[in-house]
């Protein structure tokens, strides 16, 4: 199949475009760079730097590559950066979709895999979520993906050719198992990311966001999903895409690990003492949020490889130690050394300069 990956260049995505370009898959990536990595797009895919608003240019390069299929990971993240700049989130996110559905449209590609989110579940009402919980997000992140999954139910009403599927995660950790890639992220706001960055001594200290929550131990408890075992939700999505159907599926281990449960498995895996302080809490942060993903499970035939926390951790520590300046460390693999692209900007200075970031 033919298939073009936006965000490509990203943290999901380009683990994704790895796996497909290895299950002989042919592979286009767009990415604008302003969040992802040039050297993280495989070396056998054909890339193009541009952002999803350039409508004219993306219709051209999917007739160009007959592209059959799009994967869309191109989008904003983060949650505390979107109560600050909403605008943006609904511009990149939503308005970008829309882009990249005209595109599509323009070219004849009737089949997307969207990447969706829980966040657009917001406070839950019971654990854990399925898909019939109600989508209440609270953030003008889930805001913005819940926009595009209604618009996705809409565009499959309107023209019974087109399919989707979208996934909508849960909390993505850890990285590919040989070291090839990983998560570089500026700023870095994951948890295992920083306790790791912490075991190194590039971090004083790591701080919990409250430990009187109504759990066990007292801190927050999440379902942490393994980068590859979502790029595999990824790879039986894009077969399961029906013309004239729209699907949503949670991606997720079914179970969660409290904040303390993590510093210890980092502590376990890295054999590294992590000075840790208690913060106050987080605005809107529940205490529970973990998935029921028994439906992918039973439609796609999905099974998370990875499922214990140590495990995860671990593949995101061998990238870690071997890569301690993300893409710019010295040491990269000849599979994703092609050049440097890291922005030296602060983060609203490349918002400004780029407004469409990746995963």
């Amino acid at each position: 199949m033919r298939i073009l990956v936006t965000g490509g260049a990203g943290y999901i995505g380009s683990h994704c475009v790895r796996q497909l370009i290895q299950d002989g898959q042919d592979v286009v990536v767009i990415d604008n760079l302003s969040r992802g990595h040039r050297e993280a797009v495989h070396q056998d895919a054909p890339f193009y730097q541009l952002d999803l608003a350039d409508t004219l240019r993306m219709t051209a390069i999917m007739r160009e590559h007959e592209v059959e299929a799009v994967m869309h990971f191109a989008a904003l993240s983060y949650v505390c950066e979107s109560v600050r700049h909403p605008r943006r989130y609904l511009k990149t996110n939503t308005a970008g979709t829309i882009h990249l559905l005209e595109a599509m449209e323009c070219a004849g590609v009737k089949r997307l895999v969207f990447s969706s989110t829980c966040s657009t579940y917001g406070i839950p009402d019971r654990l854990p979520l399925d898909e019939h919980s109600p989508q209440r997000p609270c953030n003008p992140y889930g805001q913005s993906k819940l926009a595009v999954e209604q618009l996705l139910r809409d565009l499959v009403k309107a023209d019974a050719s087109f399919g989707c599927i979208a996934l909508r995660y849960f909390n993505v950790a850890g990285c590919s198992a040989d070291g090839v890639l990983g998560e570089d992220h500026d700023p870095q706001l994951r948890i295992i990311p920083i306790l790791l960055l912490t075991a190194m001594g590039l971090r004083e200290s790591f701080t919990i966001n409250g430990n009187d929550f109504p759990t066990p131990d007292g801190t927050c408890i999440r379902d942490y999903i393994h980068v590859d075992d979502i790029c595999s939700a990824h790879r039986l999505a894009i077969t399961g895409v029906q013309s004239g159907v729209s699907r949503f599926f949670n991606v997720g281990l079914g179970h969660g690990y409290s904040v303390s449960e993590v510093i210890g498995s980092v502590r376990r895996v890295t054999r590294k003492a992590i000075p840790v302080r208690i913060g106050p809490r987080r605005e809107g942060d529940p205490a529970e949020l973990f998935a029921n993903s028994d439906r992918i499970r039973s439609e796609l035939g999905w099974t998370p490889r990875l499922t214990k926390l140590d495990e995860i951790v671990e593949t995101a520590w061998r990238w870690f130690k071997s890569h301690p300046e993300g893409y710019r460390s010295r040491h990269l693999s000849h599979e994703t050394a092609i050049s440097h692209s890291r922005s030296s900007y602060p983060l609203d200075e490349i918002h400004a300069r780029q407004p469409l970031a990746v995963r």
